[in-house]
């Protein structure tokens, strides 16, 4: 919105032609998103408790520790990391571009889900929620749409094809089945952030973090010079979705202001879908959907640890971890929350590192 208010002004005042910087309007989505967290942060919350009072049902089968310290915290947290990103993001993004609202489209629908799934878990006072089928085609159809669009906005030669990391011009045709390969990478994302929200700041900064680097590879994208001298595939008007990106990152800082241990408020499934499938969204719009594997290792660990956790039982009765998703195993070993907590985030920030390394190793 600024964008369109105040660049047009350059002509006559030079100091708003600040407003054609990406980088620029990136910083000031990150202050934006942040400075809404607070403000509205501490309001949200008491506006929760009010409400739920008995706070997020606690899982029966889950760390015993857990009926004590988590007990009567509120959840639906999540609804204040889209309100920040979301007015951050039509506060100083270019409104005319396409990608910004799809990505920011997916990112609301997976949050809408997300809402679902926490109001029926407070109402029927049960673990369970919206049932897995029912959600899991709720994000296939939004993915798919959100696929076939990003298509469309993409020049002909990317539009169906995937990216190989630590490789220049390799590109894997996918062909009329790339919609269902995005919306897998969305759909993949968002519940691996949602298996991974199980302590208190556990998922929010790693989604930071991996917010950060697809921020800064969307720039990179979206610009001509940059992205043929590191030899990525250059995606023409992706680079506006650093702005979104930088939304993110504001957004998820200010939300582990009250999700820090002991936390004041969950982000439950309505932040935990919604920002993992924005992660991804992003992803495949930049043609890094492999990247993400890498950035967001911490995710695929988490999810892998669940996949194998329930084949081994079925198979052979017995369990490769003490309970899964992973932080939950190491709980159950006895390390405390702080320590795996933080452990989690150096391995999410070297995972990082290792994914902006293919952007030049090639």
């Amino acid at each position: 919105m600024l964008y369109h208010l105040l660049f047009p002004l350059a002509e006559h005042i030079s100091v708003f032609n600040v407003f054609r910087y990406i980088t620029f309007r990136t910083g000031g989505a990150i202050m934006t998103a942040l400075l809404v967290s607070f403000w509205l942060g501490p309001g949200l919350i008491r506006w929760l408790k009010k409400k739920q009072r008995e706070g997020q049902p606690i899982r029966l089968d889950g760390p015993e520790s857990h009926l004590l310290t988590k007990k009567g915290t509120p959840t639906m947290g999540g609804v204040l990391i889209l309100l920040a990103l979301a007015s951050a993001t039509l506060l100083w993004a270019d409104l005319t571009n396409g990608y910004v609202w799809v990505v920011l489209i997916v990112t609301l629908g997976y949050g809408l889900i997300g809402f679902a799934d926490d109001y029926l878990k407070l109402t029927k006072r049960s673990s369970g929620g919206l049932p897995g089928r029912l959600k899991l085609l709720g994000q296939g159809m939004i993915g798919v749409v959100a696929a076939v669009v990003l298509m469309r906005l993409t020049t002909p030669q990317l539009a169906t094809s995937v990216a190989v990391p630590f490789f220049k011009d390799i590109l894997i045709p996918l062909g009329f089945t790339f919609p269902l390969f995005g919306a897998l990478v969305m759909m993949g994302s968002s519940n691996a952030v949602n298996l991974t929200d199980g302590l208190d700041g556990l998922a929010i900064v790693p989604v930071m973090i991996a917010a950060a680097c697809f921020a800064f590879i969307a720039y990179l994208a979206g610009n001509a010079i940059f992205a043929n001298y590191l030899g990525i595939p250059h995606v023409p008007g992706t680079g506006e979705l650093a702005v979104f990106g930088g939304a993110v990152v504001g957004a998820s800082l200010g939300f582990l202001w009250f999700n820090a241990p002991p936390a004041m408020v969950f982000m439950g499934d309505t932040g935990s879908l919604s920002i993992g499938g924005a992660l991804g969204a992003v992803a495949v719009a930049t043609k890094h959907e492999l990247v993400l594997a890498i950035i967001g290792g911490l995710f695929v660990l988490e999810a892998v640890s669940v996949i194998v956790q329930v084949a081994s039982f079925k198979l052979t009765g017995k369990r490769v971890f003490r309970m899964a998703p992973l932080h939950h195993h190491f709980e159950k070993k006895g390390w405390q929350e702080p320590t795996i907590v933080i452990r989690f985030w150096i391995i999410a920030m070297i995972l990082a590192l290792i994914g902006l390394s293919t952007l030049k190793l090639r």
